[in-house]
């Protein structure tokens, strides 16, 4: 029979070892929503650039008002889809970070 020390030391090595996947997950996932944000901010840097080339080389003020219409139209779906994936990603993470303790709240409801 396991002596309360023993069944201490036990417990706080599961638990470590928890938290250090949990840490491992979590440094994860947020290194992959960084990138996510990166990117999405180069790209949105990218269009707007675009879109001043595109003004200053307009005609009329219904070609500049056509051009921003469609830029403003493109820039909210991508919004949009990116808040939506943003999203996932933070569901994601925090579904990856508790994984580490599912067993041990499984041992302890039980």
């Amino acid at each position: 029979m396991a002596t309360p020390f023993e069944t201490l030391n036990k417990s706080s090595k599961e638990f470590a070892n928890s938290a250090m996947k949990s840490v491992s997950a979590l440094t994860q996932g947020l290194q992959t929503i960084a990138n996510e944000a990166a990117d999405y901010s180069k790209q949105s840097f990218e269009e707007g650039t675009k879109l001043i080339e595109k003004l200053a080389s307009t005609k009329s003020p219904e070609q500049a008002f056509e051009t921003h219409s469609v830029f403003s139209k493109k820039a909210y779906e991508a919004f949009i889809a990116q808040a939506t994936k943003f999203g996932e990603l933070y569901a994601d993470l925090a579904k990856e970070a508790y994984k580490p303790y599912e067993a041990a709240v499984a041992k302890v409801t039980k």
